[in-house]
């Protein structure tokens, strides 16, 4: 399957993201009117932890999972699920299997729809001014990149396919290739009339980047603007340590530790920041971690849930 095909997947995955949210205030009603009938313990709705940084849930989820057991309306969940399954093998026959697991596992709508919590640790790099929720791309438009490829190892299409595939695929972000380019100015990504650039990926040394020098392998970020007290992300960069994927590229296994920098920074440019779990992808010294955690996923989930306002 194509880079294409993946990517208007992806965009069908969107859509029925949209039909879960639906189908998730559905249940909430079922789940009233069921307990309508007999008695039932009293429920409340518990106020949840701030979003941007999740630390510590055990009680808290050991609590809810509890709670759950006595209400005990299990059907609603399960005809939830039942179709999810129908919508995947209908509309996605030839990867039904793995995005339905994607869904149940890391989708944190359907999560709490069916009572799944995620373990790990996410955190975001920003928040809206008023609240806790995350300065987010708007999902409803792709993110439009371009790469300098100079100094990049002999594999770098591959690389940079496999790697923005992976957190779209997580995220749910389209992602919109605008082919290579000369720019190599990744600090300033919006010109004097206030437009924003494609997201720029490329290599770099200390001697052109400062921030590259000592043990950073790379460096990610976005950059947001803000209009009626809401923020949101329009431009953003990565810049690889040349000297570093030099190195790794002559060293065996060294792909997989190239693809897992270029995720993390990839991470940030979407708006995760750096946790304190050394099991996730987007700790700060992730070296050894070729993939995203659970709490990596969860949070990667949260910032493609926003609203296209």
């Amino acid at each position: 399957m194509g880079f294409r095909e993946r990517r208007e997947q992806r965009r069908w995955a969107r859509e029925l993201d949209r039909e879960l949210e639906a189908l998730a205030r559905e249940n909430r009603g079922v789940d009233e009117a069921i307990r309508s009938l007999g008695d039932q313990p009293p429920t409340h709705t518990p106020i949840p932890l701030p979003v941007h940084q999740r630390r510590h849930r055990s009680r808290a989820r050991k609590a809810e999972r509890a709670a759950r057991k006595e209400r005990g309306p299990l059907l609603p969940g399960l005809v939830i699920v039942a179709v999810i399954m129908l919508g995947v093998f209908l509309l996605d026959p030839s990867g039904s299997g793995q995005r339905l697991r994607e869904l149940v596992g890391f989708d944190g709508r359907l999560a709490d729809a069916v009572g799944i919590s995620s373990d790990g640790e996410y955190a975001f790099a920003a928040t809206q001014p008023d609240s806790d929720d995350p300065v987010a791309w708007n999902p409803c438009q792709p993110i439009r990149y371009v790469v300098n490829p100079a100094g990049a190892p002999d594999d770098w299409e591959r690389l940079v396919e496999e790697s923005v595939e992976r957190v779209g695929t997580l995220s749910g972000f389209a992602f919109e290739d605008e082919g290579t380019t000369d720019d190599r100015d990744f600090t300033r990504r919006i010109n004097g009339l206030g437009r924003p650039a494609p997201v720029l990926i490329g290599w770099a040394g200390p001697d052109e980047v400062p921030q590259l020098a000592g043990e950073v392998a790379g460096l990610g970020g976005s950059t947001y603007v803000e209009q009626a007290r809401q923020r949101r992300y329009i431009t953003g960069s990565v810049t690889l340590d040349v000297d570093l994927y030099d190195e790794l590229e002559r060293r065996p296994g060294g792909e997989d530790t190239m693809r897992a920098i270029l995720m993390h920074e990839l991470g940030h440019v979407l708006g995760l920041g750096h946790v304190g779990d050394r099991d996730e992808l987007m700790y700060e010294d992730s070296l050894g971690q070729d993939d995203f955690g659970p709490g990596d996923r969860e949070g990667l989930a949260r910032l493609g849930q926003v609203s296209c306002g």
